[in-house]
């Protein structure tokens, strides 16, 4: 194989995105998938028998700081809360188990009292199936999102409690 041809092959195969850089497009507010959510700690976990969903809320590092500080009301600027949204599934050797089936979203909330004053003080995004289809049209959507948590407004907007552990 000639010198030239494969030096072209090797930089068509690897043109693109540096390896380990995100596809996934902005959502409409110009929030971006924060990078390494897959690995940040627990702060929780929920179902919704409304949807059928299950979900495991995420901390950054600031976040979880903050939850085992006990200084989430208000949340710090900097604290990042993930949701991870799974349709439920039944086991198929333990039909009594519901465990996560098909990824319905992802969302996160960035705390920035200056940046997103408009929308109470948190960035709002949210990505649609494992594609990640950013959620809403136009940056307006976070309106939808500030409405769902008013009845939560004394608690900093964040319906998630955070699930105690020993220690």
């Amino acid at each position: 194989m000639p010198k030239i041809f494969l030096c072209v092959l090797i930089a068509t195969v690897f043109a693109g995105p540096a390896f380990g850089e995100s596809q996934v497009k902005p959502a409409p507010n110009g929030i971006t998938v924060p990078d390494g959510y897959q690995d940040w700690r627990l702060i929780s976990s929920s179902y919704r028998e409304d949807n059928k969903t299950l979900r495991v809320i995420l901390g950054n590092d600031k976040a979880i700081e903050a939850a085992l500080a006990g200084q989430t009301n208000p949340w710090p600027d900097g604290a990042i809360i993930g949701k991870l949204v799974w349709k439920e599934d039944r086991h198929p050797q333990w039909p009594s188990a519901i465990i996560p089936g098909e990824l319905s979203h992802i969302e996160f909330m960035i705390k920035d009292q200056e940046k997103y004053a408009d929308t109470v003080n948190w960035g709002f995004a949210r990505w649609v199936g494992m594609e990640l289809t950013p959620y809403g049209e136009s940056a307006d959507f976070a309106k939808e999102c500030v409405n769902c948590h008013i009845p939560v407004k004394d608690k900093d907007y964040v319906f998630s409690k955070i699930s105690p552990l020993p220690r």
